[in-house]
Order: structure tokens, then sequence, then C-alpha cells
């Protein structure tokens, strides 16, 4: 009777085990994309920032909460970023041209407001983490 009963037991268990299936859902590139960019616009002021970068709407869930810096922190740390990276634009044979590819045009005269700020601070956070760069 006990082996009987084990014998059942290792026939369930195997056949429960062998109909597992997949706890992650696969998902399309063009939805890991979408989930991916990030567009800020402003129609009166005529700019926009899309932020296409794998990972970084997740990795911008783990960072500090908006309106933990003040506006001037991150105004004059985006100041900084930015001529360093549109320095780096303008060297294509010292800088990697596939990591620095177009310019940003971000003038230190111009209030973009709280949100462009944050987002375009914690891009350049984000990008000096994941590519091992140094602004």
């Amino acid at each position: 009777m006990k082996n009987l009963l084990f014998a059942f037991g290792l026939i369930f268990l195997v056949c429960c085990c062998s109909q597992t299936k997949p706890l992650v859902a696969k998902t399309t590139s063009e939805t890991a994309a979408k989930n991916d960019t990030i567009r800020i616009a402003n129609d009166s002021l005529q700019y926009e920032i899309i932020i296409i970068e794998p990972g970084f709407d997740a990795w911008l869930a783990t960072q500090k909460p908006r309106n933990f810096y003040g506006l001037q922190y991150l105004e004059n740390h985006n100041i900084r970023f930015v001529t360093q990276w549109n320095n780096r634009v303008a060297q294509p044979y010292s800088y990697d041209p596939n990591l620095y590819e177009m310019r940003i045009d971000y003038f230190s005269s111009i209030h973009y407001g709280y949100e462009v700020n944050y987002l375009l601070y914690n891009y350049f956070m984000y990008f000096q983490s994941r590519y091992k760069q140094r602004l």
C-alpha cells in the first residue's frame, strides 16, 4: 500500500512539474520601446524632449522622487552636463559617436520647468551609470 501511494505521489509530482507555464509574459520589442520612451513637450516654448532608452523608465522609478532636488540644483547640473555632452558630440574621433549622437539645445536663459529639468538630470545620471561615462 505504501509503495502504491508513493508511486502515485511521484507520478503526480512529475506531471505537475512538467506542465509549468512561464511566469514572465513575453513582450514584443514594440511594447518595450513604447514603455521606454518618455516624451515631454511644450508648444508655447517650442521645445520637445524625447528619451528613448531601454530600461530608463524602470530605472527612474527607483530614483529619488520628484521635488527631492530643488529646481536651481537641477538647472545647474543640467547646464554642466549639456555643455560636456555637446563638447563630446563635436569630437566624434575622441568620443564614441554611437553614444553621443545628437547635440542638446539647452539654454540657461529659458525656464523649462521642473519636470523637464528633473527628467533631463536623471537621464544624465542613468547615462553615466549605464555606459560608464563621466560627464
